[in-house]
């Protein structure tokens, strides 16, 4: 990808921060905050905290009421369950503007003004 042109990356694993490291591109987080490995390189994350989906599934375990269900709206920002990660390093580094954008535009999806639509379909091959 770099080869052919990205100048950042969607990091999902620790190699692609690794490549963007080694590359002298820029990276973005996935799942946890990996800033401190890579400070130079990953701006920010896209974080999961799986933390209310648990939650969700343990009150109804006590309550008697369990059983097998989609928990991946407990995923979503206006539960908890995501979050972006501090700018950290690249704090004063991104410009005011970009960082008052993405300010707002979590503000309308806590709002539920904005919904970030999830397509878990297989993606479809490409021909070469």
């Amino acid at each position: 990808m770099i080869d052919k042109g990205a100048d950042i990356l969607y990091a999902e694993r620790f190699g692609v921060s690794d490549a963007a490291k080694e590359r002298k591109v820029l990276a973005i987080g996935n799942v946890i905050d990996t800033q401190a490995q890579y400070p130079d390189t990953v701006v920010a994350s896209a974080l999961w905290h799986m933390e209310p989906s648990v939650d969700e599934a343990i009150k109804l375990v006590k309550a008697g009421q369990y059983k097998a269900e989609d928990y991946g709206k407990f995923s979503l920002m206006k539960h908890k369950g995501a979050s972006l990660a501090p700018l950290g390093t690249f704090e004063k580094k991104v410009p005011a503007d970009i960082v008052a954008k993405v300010k707002a535009k979590e503000a309308d999806i806590l709002a539920g003004k904005f919904t970030v639509k999830v397509d878990d379909g297989q993606p479809k091959p490409t021909a070469k």
